[in-house]
């Protein structure tokens, strides 16, 4: 009685093979159906495969903390003539021997081998394309290698520029990071920089900007400002970069890390007291931390919902198929015009005569017999 009961609710009756006629029109719209299944599902692999970062905001409450600033610039000046340091909202300032280093070198770059022109043209496509960076994020590897390829310690001509690279670590409020001319030192109203012993004949802030960060690094990430490359038109020029910050936290698969994306506006001008036009001449990037934070999470698609879109698009093709009379009739009316005209003889000649009657009339030569005839 138990199995009686299972099998009266079976949803699924079964079918005798005697009672089931195959056809050609069936077989082509069952191999149409599957190959549609399997180029579907493929795709729909790929999707499952594929990854998307979400991006949340909040409050950012953390102000106690330090804010790393990571600089490797290139100024075309002797690194006796320059100077580098932070001057925050809170009138603290932060010497650049906390953490940078000078190194003299040359302005020119190999253009066949330096890794600068790459980030240029990286840029480039930034600009172009912002769904990049989901890509960088992704890429992004904690513990990698960071730093630009060293420098040839025998440098060829003499050196004429000064490489500033390093770190400094700074309140998490608005300030200033400038490079100009003299070195800087302490003043009670401020800081000052010693620059009445430089010439005013070797000024030149043309600049190249190889990184500039916030926060902690991360491989692979490009910066605004990576790959920036300024030429001074005069000796009194000023370069001005206005820089928000935005605290981010990034959770990828590969890694997990607190940094931070900043948005850069640029601004530069000829220093010339005569019309108007006041100022320092130097490069100055003043920034300011946005209260908003942005978590950036990269999402997969879960399992259960790849196996349910799956069955979707199964069930859905096999039924619109299957239950489709009319797709099948069409199919099948399709099939048989085409076996009938090419395989069953459709331009043999026809005549409207019999057989029967062709052939007597051919084969007897005699004239037919009539009632008049045989009077």
């Amino acid at each position: 009685k138990a199995l009686n009961l299972v099998k009266e609710l079976d949803a699924f009756p079964k079918v005798p093979e005697s009672y089931v006629e195959t056809s050609a029109s069936g077989g082509t719209v069952s191999l149409i159906a599957f190959t549609t299944m399997a180029l579907l599902a493929i795709m729909e692999f790929f999707v499952y495969r594929d990854t998307w970062m979400k991006y949340e905001y909040e409050v950012d409450k953390d102000f106690a903390s330090k804010l790393r600033i990571n600089i490797d610039i290139t100024v075309a000046m002797k690194c006796q003539y320059v100077g580098a340091d932070v001057l925050d909202l809170a009138e603290t300032m932060v010497a650049s021997s906390d953490g940078l280093v000078y190194e003299p070198t040359l302005f020119s770059l190999n253009v066949l081998c330096s890794p600068y022109r790459t980030l240029q043209i990286i840029q480039s496509k930034l600009q172009e394309e912002h769904s990049l960076q989901d890509i960088l994020f992704k890429s992004a590897f904690k513990g990698a290698p960071t730093a630009l390829p060293p420098r040839e310690d025998s440098l060829p001509e003499p050196p004429d520029a000064c490489r500033i690279h390093g770190h400094l670590y700074v309140n998490k409020v608005a300030g200033n990071f400038h490079i100009t001319v003299g070195k800087a030192i302490p003043h009670p109203r401020g800081h000052a920089h010693l620059a009445a012993l430089v010439s005013h004949d070797s000024y030149n802030f043309s600049h190249r900007i190889d990184h500039l960060s916030f926060g902690e690094i991360l491989p692979g990430i490009i910066n605004p400002l990576d790959g920036t490359e300024k030429v001074a038109s005069d000796h009194n020029h000023m370069f001005q970069y206005f820089i928000t910050i935005v605290p981010t936290k990034l959770n990828t698969y590969k890694i997990s890390a607190d940094t931070h994306q900043y948005s850069v506006t640029e601004r530069e001008r000829v220093i010339n007291h005569a019309a108007g036009s006041h100022g320092v001449s130097g490069i100055f990037m003043k920034y300011d931390i946005s209260s908003l934070m942005v978590t950036v999470t990269e999402q997969h698609m879960p399992i259960w919902q790849f196996l349910v879109r799956l069955c979707g698009i199964v069930g859905g093709i096999f039924s619109t198929t299957v239950n489709v009379g009319m797709l099948h009739g069409f199919v099948g009316f399709l099939f048989d015009i085409v076996y009938c005209r090419f395989k069953l003889g459709a331009y043999k000649p026809k005549s409207n005569l019999p057989d029967t009657l062709l052939d007597g009339y051919t084969n007897n030569h005699s004239p037919l017999l009539t009632e008049n005839n045989k009077h």
